[in-house]
């Protein structure tokens, strides 16, 4: 079933595929938003950040998504509207 649709009707799979439509910009915009954090946390460091480069950059990236259906929700990390969570730190090259 792994990347497979397989509703009978057409009308069923154009709408399970507007649903994948959907998550997708759903998790292109949000890594997009992170990106952009981390060109600025990376500035506000000292470190140079190419604005040339950043065009090669791809939000399509979604290992750190989990798509399991298994969402397990700590009340201790919630983040206030309009907040983010910290960024990961730099790790060394």
């Amino acid at each position: 079933r792994l990347g497979e649709i397989r509703d009978r009707s057409f009308e069923q799979q154009r709408y399970r595929a507007s649903g994948l439509n959907l998550v997708t910009a759903a998790v292109v915009l949000w890594n997009t938003v992170y990106l952009e954090r981390a060109a600025h946390a990376l500035r506000g460091n000292g470190h140079a950040v190419d604005d040339a480069l950043l065009q090669y950059l791809s939000p399509l990236g979604w290992e750190h998504i989990n798509l399991t259906g298994d969402y397990l929700w700590r009340s201790s990390a919630k983040i206030g509207a309009g907040k983010f969570r910290p960024l990961r730190p730099l790790q060394p090259a």
